[in-house]
């Protein structure tokens, strides 16, 4: 893909920033907590700009663990004085509340995180028309995006496929797997899909190959019920799972039907508790995808884009959504984790400690993988 001119900038527009700080926006009954007030530092003036971020999940889920944090530190060390309101659930019908709500409330730049991508499209078509450029983040939306920050999808998939082959072995030429692949309305679902097929296809046999709920974990283990059901458990050499919530559910349905040995199982998000099923021998990979790049570029266009901008410089290529061509873009590389390097992958960049992976009922399977 070639670099991307960035789309026009939008027209800044002149908002009363003393009671927007202040205010806390409440539409649809949804309360979005404001996280980074208007206070004295380096930003002020007119540099000053108010930030919406829309997340599909809090709490424990990856979202609410490690890409809030890392976006709201970013954006504090870019404009200190701009307040910065998130907003995060996994209800489709209600991030598009939020967003609307934050459009009322007159913030100058959205960071979003779709549920789901097509269904959002009104709201983004909503905020274009507002004058708030969005930058989509981690998930492609539809509608007039003003810049993108992901992974490399079609990479996570193919790093996904050739460690499960590997984990395979010989089973690896005709043997039998389960596809447990995210929701629909993900538009980064299909393209892990795609990597890992264009990786497993003509190797092995796909004996099931599910579309997952909205990634809920719940629906993967009623999916993987069915297919120990359907195929026998003692015939599933592997199972491509597309993320680690969805691998957990796949090793839970495994246990309760006493599968043994488990088969190799793939994942991705580098969750701690799927770091420690790594370990434990339960799940064979993870991908690591390092969030902080990934929060980073997209707080660096959020400001560029709330203060008039473009992002040319930042944004790495393009990519078309169904409804929106040439969006500049910044894809970033990821990495394939296993037992073997989870101390010079995860441990080294900080994003675990040995301490937060080896708890006590683990010291001796870490002490085997080299880890303490």
């Amino acid at each position: 893909m070639g670099l991307g001119a960035g789309l026009p900038a939008m027209k800044r527009r002149s908002l009363p920033r003393a009671s927007a700080a202040a205010a806390v926006a409440v539409a649809a009954g949804l309360a979005l907590t404001l996280v980074a007030g208007c206070g004295g530092g380096g930003g002020g003036g007119n540099d000053s700009i108010t930030i919406g971020v829309l997340l599909p999940g809090g709490g424990a889920s990856r979202f609410g663990q490690s890409d809030r944090p890392l976006i709201e530190k970013k954006l504090k060390q870019l404009c200190p004085d701009c307040p910065v309101t998130v907003a995060a659930t996994p209800d489709p019908a209600v991030q598009r509340q939020q967003l609307e709500a934050m459009i009322t409330r007159g913030v100058d730049v959205l960071i979003l995180a779709a549920i789901d991508a097509e269904g959002i499209h009104p709201s983004v078509e909503a905020a274009h028309r507002a004058g708030i450029p969005v930058v989509a983040y981690d998930r492609l939306a539809q509608g007039p995006i003003s810049g993108y920050v992901t992974f490399d999808g079609a990479k996570v998939g193919r790093l996904q496929g050739q460690g499960l082959l590997k984990a395979m072995g010989a089973k690896a030429h005709g043997g039998q797997i389960v596809m447990m692949n995210g929701a629909t309305i993900d538009p980064n679902a299909g393209w892990y899909k795609g990597g890992s097929l264009s990786v497993l296809k003509g190797q092995v046999k796909i004996g099931k190959s599910y579309d997952t709920v909205g990634w809920r974990p719940e629906n993967a283990f009623v999916n993987m019920t069915g297919a120990i059901a359907a195929l026998g458990g003692g015939n599933i050499d592997g199972v491509l799972s597309a993320n680690d919530s969805l691998a957990g559910a796949v090793v839970s349905a495994l246990n309760a039907a006493e599968v043994r040995p488990l088969p190799p199982i793939t994942g991705q998000d580098a969750d701690l508790a799927a770091v420690r099923r790594i370990v434990r021998g339960e799940q064979y990979m993870t991908v690591y995808k390092p969030f902080k790049p990934e929060a980073d570029a997209a707080a660096e266009m959020a400001i560029a884009l709330g203060r008039g901008k473009t992002v040319e410089s930042i944004a790495t290529g393009t990519v078309d959504s169904p409804t929106t061509k040439h969006i500049p873009a910044v894809l970033l590389p990821s990495v394939s984790v296993t037992v073997g390097n989870i101390k010079n992958t995860l441990v080294k960049d900080g994003m675990y400690t040995i301490d937060q992976i080896c708890t006590p009922n683990l010291r001796s399977a870490c002490d085997k993988a080299g880890l303490t």
